[in-house]
């Protein structure tokens, strides 16, 4: 099934409502009612398309519109978190929001608790065997697998706008990760700051930064950068 969020259908809101509540059931002893789902996902959907309509991934747009496909893992663990994140924030219900982040969590491999405040536009790519913890993100952040958000003495990492984390990247503790930086495959960083314009390598303290002129860091391949 393809969503157009261009043009939310209740119809559209109902199907998803039912494979969500019949995928979270198998976590619960009695069934799942979509109806506790449904007006959870129709804010969430709208979330979704904020975000999609940004990425310029070809699969999440139809004749120029961001459309939703639950068979689209990436799409589908970016809107579950969204879902669990709502879930809790929106309505409280905590129970149904750990539902749904155990749902992605075991669909995806990818550990985005609904208690992280991930941007308006985010992008994750195959994103195996990540964990995001509770820094404070910036929109157009990305991240691919193997990649760690986490703290040291219970202080998380702050992100710029347009940060890019390749695979296997770990950013731990008191760290401020500039604007429109990236971050090379196997980089880590921890309790250290990294200015605007940078492209990173090697393992904290001793890494190499090496600054980029700003029109090229700003360019993204990813992202059709705007105010959002």
């Amino acid at each position: 099934m393809n969503v157009q969020l261009n043009n939310i259908q209740k119809s559209d809101v109902d199907l998803v409502a039912r494979l969500v509540a019949k995928q979270v059931g198998f976590f619960s002893v009695e069934p799942q009612d979509p109806v506790r789902f449904r007006d959870p996902i129709a804010s969430t959907l709208y979330r979704v398309r904020s975000c999609f309509a940004r990425l310029k991934n070809k699969y999440y747009h139809c004749d120029g519109s961001p459309v939703f496909s639950p068979g689209h893992t990436g799409q589908y663990a970016i809107f579950l978190y969204y879902l669990s994140h709502t879930l809790r924030h929106e309505t409280d219900d905590v129970e149904a929001a750990s539902g749904v982040y155990a749902l992605n969590k075991m669909l995806h491999n990818v550990d985005l608790y609904f208690e992280v405040s991930l941007p308006e536009v985010f992008y994750l790519d195959h994103p195996l065997g990540t964990v995001i913890g509770r820094g404070t993100f910036a929109n157009y952040f990305q991240f691919r697998q193997n990649c760690t958000v986490g703290n040291n003495h219970g202080i998380f990492p702050r992100f710029g706008t347009n940060v890019q984390m390749w695979s296997g990247v770990t950013v731990v503790g008191n760290c401020t990760i500039g604007n429109h930086v990236t971050l090379s495959a196997g980089t880590y960083v921890k309790d250290q700051d990294i200015p605007d314009y940078s492209l990173v390598f090697g393992r904290s303290p001793d890494l190499i930064i090496k600054k980029r002129e700003p029109a090229k860091a700003m360019t993204s391949n990813y992202f059709i950068m705007g105010d959002a």
